[in-house]
């Protein structure tokens, strides 16, 4: 199978071979989204893909322009996974949802259409208190246990899940193919600063509307484009902590962690033990053959000029790690501080164009094909 071109690096691996075929959970997938899924696999045995998140609706002092991303600005190429979010799909206004909803759905059928990736994440708005997605103490409700089935709100949530799906069910390329996503729902949930946080809902409750969410997603609402990530935040030691809130194999499709903490964040490294959790998710993808990936990491303003080589890069190449993609979070529109990718003129951008160069990662330009098989 030839879908990457990268510096004449070739990957030529038949998908029949068994210990490359996955379980995935939707066994109604469309035939696109299965052979992501496994194409996923393939690139993960020998090469990473450089996502960012909201890549090409803003970036660093510009948003809204055509075809623009500060990754490309710098390396030629868009990042090979996009980040988008679907934060505005709720707590807000019809009309409101249905602007978001338009540029949305072209971001994502241009990326698809140009051969790219799509990861949703989801800065859930609270159903209950009306607020954003944060916890704050005196204002925020605990939602979790009122949106599961029996909840006093699990009727307002089942019609915010009937958003998602028609989003999901419109973004139709020119051919008329579905765009696959992954879905990356209730991220960071062993930290409290969600209100899906570990503090503030049961181990029990926390399970009960994830296996919802996925099943009346997938089985009643017919969303069949999308792929299921779990990704807790960096607050597990072992691969017993990491599963203390998992749903179970039948709900699950990419094991993900995010992790700032190890990687810089307030100037404070532990590569370690930011490469000891990749190990774990990392494993538990060869074990459950299912996926694995950096679903968020960064460091803001990356002031650290080789960061990306000598932090990022050599540990993604550590201990025989098998990860899909690594995400870097958003460069802010207005803000001259907040951003996790360089931009022209920013002081890593020569190590991040060394980053790009190298064999072991893939951008965009790199991939042929991700969403068919050909042998």
């Amino acid at each position: 199978m030839n879908f990457i071109t990268k510096k004449n690096a070739l990957l030529f691996v038949c998908l029949t071979a068994g210990h490359f075929l996955l379980a995935q959970i939707d066994r109604n997938a469309t035939k696109e989204t299965k052979n992501l899924y496994q194409n996923l696999k393939i690139i993960s045995e020998s090469h990473i893909l450089f996502g960012h998140q909201h890549a090409l609706e803003y970036g660093h002092g510009w948003s809204n322009e055509p075809n623009r991303s500060d990754v490309k600005s710098v390396t030629g190429s868009h990042p090979a996974v996009v980040g988008i979010d679907f934060s505005d799909f709720s707590g807000r206004s019809k009309q409101q949802i249905e602007n978001a909803k338009a540029i949305l759905r072209k971001n994502v059928i241009d990326t698809y259409e140009r051969g790219g990736i799509t990861t949703v994440s989801w800065h859930f708005n609270n159903p209950v208190s009306g607020g954003d997605f944060y916890w704050k103490d005196g204002v925020s409700t605990a939602s979790m246990a009122l949106i599961k089935p029996g909840g006093s709100y699990h009727e307002q949530y089942k019609e915010i899940l009937k958003t998602i799906a028609d989003f999901a069910k419109s973004v139709k390329a020119k051919n008329g193919t579905l765009s696959p996503m992954i879905f990356r729902p209730f991220h960071e949930f062993d930290g409290d600063w969600f209100w899906w946080g570990k503090s503030h809902t049961s181990r029990e409750d926390f399970i009960k509307v994830w296996q919802f969410t996925v099943s009346y997603l997938k089985d009643t609402l017919e969303v069949h484009n999308f792929i299921y990530a779990f990704s807790p935040d960096n607050q597990f030691n072992s691969e017993e902590e990491y599963l203390e809130r998992y749903p179970g194999d039948q709900y699950v499709d990419l094991f993900g962690m995010d992790n700032y903490g190890d990687f810089g964040r307030d100037g404070k490294y532990d590569l370690d033990a930011g490469l000891k959790k990749l190990e774990i998710i990392s494993n538990l993808g060869k074990k459950k053959k299912k996926l694995a990936a950096f679903t968020e990491t960064g460091l803001e303003s990356i002031p650290n000029e080789k960061w990306w080589k000598e932090v990022l890069l050599k540990t993604l190449k550590s201990n025989d790690l098998k990860l899909a993609y690594v995400l870097v979070w958003r460069n802010d529109s207005t803000s001259p501080t907040h951003f996790y990718a360089p931009f022209p003129g920013q002081v890593s951008e020569k190590d991040f164009i060394k980053f790009y160069n190298d064999p072991f990662t893939l951008f965009e330009k790199d991939l042929k094909k991700i969403y068919t098989t050909k042998f």
